[in-house]
């Protein structure tokens, strides 16, 4: 079925830009916070980003919330993203995804948050590798040295 001459064409997602009586997303000051994750490029897709919140890693101003939740600028969001804990203001409501740069213009991560993750990081990058399961030749021969107490001395230094 062609549509009408008097009528927009409509593609899949243009409902999505309606979040209530007032129009469009980018008009009325609110969004969906899936979509919001989504724009702000917390998750990669907004299924992702609506799994996250279902399965309670999203909460607004410490409560769990539904992927239908609206936010508006001045909320706290509390999202758990695999090992990362973010503590972020919303500052305005995107109107479209877009680059990384223009994300991080809509929300504001709190000092705290920021050091904590940094925190991690510098404990994992302390930590060492994890094996990754069983070790190869190479890898054995080196255990060897190390258990027979050569100190990681090659055989042919030994001579």
């Amino acid at each position: 079925m062609a549509p009408r001459k008097n009528e927009p064409s409509r593609r899949h997602g243009d409902d999505d830009e309606q979040d209530g009586p007032s129009g469009p997303a980018g008009k009325c000051g609110s969004l969906r916070v899936d979509k919001w994750l989504w724009c702000t490029r917390f998750f990669k897709t907004r299924s992702l980003a609506q799994e996250a919140v279902d399965g309670g890693h999203v909460q607004v101003d410490g409560d769990r919330i539904k992927a239908s939740r609206i936010v508006k600028p001045g909320d706290r969001l509390l999202i758990t993203r695999e090992r990362e804990r973010f503590v972020v203001d919303v500052v305005s409501i995107p109107v479209r995804r877009g680059p990384a740069a223009e994300a991080r213009q809509h929300y504001r991560e709190t000092a705290e948050s920021e050091a904590g993750r940094a925190h991690i990081r510098e404990l994992n990058r302390l930590s060492g590798p994890v094996s990754s399961g069983r070790p190869d030749k190479r890898e054995r021969r080196d255990l060897m040295r190390i258990v027979k107490g050569r100190g990681g001395l090659a055989d042919d230094d030994l001579q």
